[in-house]
């Protein structure tokens, strides 16, 4: 018991922490900037583009990674990459920064990949909506950690380089007490320990459920980063974009909680994945088209909170599909994170061009909105885990 729980709190803060680095460094822009002599939206859009480019192709790596170096290694590996990025602290231009930007990002791209069979190995089926909740609100949590104390730490700390520093000397202990904890277990053994075909890639493209998965969750994904980086822009919102990212986070962690306590308590996934996302798509167009502040502000509250309800369902209904294992599932979630980036990538590309010729940012808001409906839409193609089991029970039952 003591082992998993270390086990997963290293895991938890990897990821955590990851998200704390790369959201602290979108706050510091303006001085990471200023030390480079760097100018220009396009140069600072950058440092972030490089992450979501490593994470795209970083998660369909990471199967492969694991698949070669084992479980324990694999990960340590993913973790080395983030601790990378404290070289950022010492290089002399700004494309070398943007390249320790890339690693980093590699490294997250493989941790959120990891952290599934970990979980599948060290928890039983009971315990997997708590610790799938948990999980899911992770990149929240370093979030929220960023935003709290990156302004401190960049005042006590004096640079923008100590504080990379900092964060990555954080990271630097996960990694010594992953090395200390964790331990290689076998990829193709379900829980039952029966022995299981491998399942790589070119299996994972062939099902059809990896590609419902990320088409479900792509459009709360662009709907969340649209939040931070389209609203803001939206002239006489009836919330101030200020709040927004605040109630967001506040409202991602109540849902979170919720969500994890309906996935104890009930069995079937869908429809929770299916009420939650048509009420967070509702109560997010209340909120943009609104001209009361107290609405906009209790919908941007709801519309938060029905993002993240869903999310333990979403990450746990892999898991119950018949025949899987650690190895499948490291499959499952790379593809899942890749393609919803890939999607994601191109929605926000499109809302640009949007933006752009019909002159009014607020019909990109709207498009954002409408794309967030990809979870309840999913919801209809998307396989109940407890009727398949129900069918597979009946269908290995004796003959009377």
């Amino acid at each position: 018991m003591f082992r998993k729980s270390v086990i997963e709190i290293v895991v938890f803060m990897t990821y955590a922490f990851f998200a704390m680095s790369w959201v602290a460094g979108n706050m510091m822009t303006k001085d990471i900037m200023s030390f480079y002599h760097v100018e220009g939206v396009t140069a600072a859009t950058w440092m972030t583009n490089a992450i979501t480019i490593a994470k795209i192709i970083g998660n369909l790596c990471a199967a492969w990674f694991l698949t070669k170096l084992g479980p324990k290694k694999a990960f340590a590996f993913a973790s080395i990459l983030i601790v990378a990025g404290i070289i950022g602290a010492f290089v002399s231009n700004y494309p070398m920064y943007v390249v320790t930007r890339l690693i980093m990002g590699f490294g997250g791209a493989f941790v959120i990949v990891y952290m599934n069979p970990v979980v599948m190995n060290y928890f039983s089926k009971g315990e997997l909506p708590i610790v799938n909740g948990i999980n899911a609100a992770a990149f929240n949590t370093g979030n929220l950690l960023a935003i709290l104390f990156t302004g401190s730490l960049l005042a006590q700390l004096g640079t923008w380089q100590n504080v990379v520093i900092g964060i990555s000397v954080v990271s630097f202990v996960l990694l010594v007490i992953w090395m200390i904890f964790s331990e290689d277990f076998e990829l193709s053994s379900s829980k039952d320990g029966e022995a299981k075909k491998s399942y790589g890639l070119g299996d994972g493209v062939k099902d059809p459920v990896n590609w419902f998965l990320p088409f479900a969750y792509s459009g709360v994904l662009f709907c969340y980063i649209s939040v931070f980086a389209i609203f803001p822009m939206v002239p006489n919102f009836a919330a101030e974009a200020k709040y927004l990212s605040s109630i967001l986070i506040a409202a991602g962690m109540v849902g979170t909680v919720v969500g994890i306590i309906v996935a104890k308590r009930f069995t079937t996934r869908v429809p929770v994945l299916r009420w939650s996302g048509l009420f967070m798509t509702i109560f997010a167009a209340i909120m943009a088209f609104t001209s009361n502040a107290a609405i906009a502000y209790s919908c941007a509250f709801l519309a938060g909170f029905f993002m993240f309800v869903p999310m333990t369902s979403l990450v746990t209904l892999p898991y119950e599909l018949p025949g899987m294992n650690p190895g499948r599932i490291a499959v499952v979630f790379a593809m899942f994170w890749s393609v919803s980036y890939i999607i994601e990538t191109i929605l926000m590309y499109i809302s640009g061009r949007i933006a752009d010729a019909s002159g009014d940012i607020m019909i990109s808001a709207i498009f954002a909105i409408v794309c967030s409906a990809t979870l309840f839409v999913a919801s209809f193609l998307l396989p109940e885990p407890s009727k398949q089991k129900a069918v597979a029970d009946a269908s290995a039952a004796p003959a009377e």
